[in-house]
């Protein structure tokens, strides 16, 4: 991984929040009557609240720490690690058995990885930077081939400067 630099205006390819999947966050939600149930001895008024707002932190919370897929500025970002697209390979997007066998089975030892239950596809990229200990990266995406189109288109760019 590399130090990011700092740009006037980081030129996005693309970007997309890996967030949790529609059930996660309704089954977050299940804490509203619970911690209703907790505080209905005091007040209802006051159980009612207390679980609304449990449930909105909650679901809050999942949102925000969701991890973000993006190219920005000549870098894969994926969650907080980083790597300059000139340092990667050809990626290559995964659906269905595919993905699953690299997610499990396939994963190398050396890979970096980011997986997130609920999002099927994967997005596999070769580091090309002999120093680097890790082999490739691989990640969740919803839209494989967004990925690997910006990521190309990032390739292409860093190539002519």
């Amino acid at each position: 991984m590399h130090i990011a630099t700092a740009a006037a205006s980081p030129a996005v390819h693309y970007r997309e929040r890996l967030s949790p999947s529609l059930w996660t966050l309704l089954s977050a939600a299940v804490i509203a009557p619970m911690v209703a149930l907790v505080f209905v001895p005091l007040d209802a008024t006051v159980a009612l609240l207390a679980g609304l707002a449990a449930a909105a932190l909650l679901v809050t919370l999942l949102l925000r720490v969701s991890p973000v897929v993006s190219v920005v500025d000549g870098e894969l970002r994926v969650g907080r690690a980083h790597i300059p697209v000139s340092e990667l390979g050809e990626p290559v997007g995964l659906v269905a058995e595919q993905a699953r066998a690299a997610r499990g089975p396939e994963l190398s030892r050396t890979a970096w990885h980011l997986l997130r239950g609920g999002i099927d596809p994967v997005v596999r990229v070769p580091v090309t930077d002999p120093g680097d200990p890790v082999t490739e990266w691989v990640f969740s995406t919803r839209t494989p081939d967004r990925v690997i189109a910006a990521i190309q288109r990032a390739q292409r760019d860093a190539g002519r400067r």
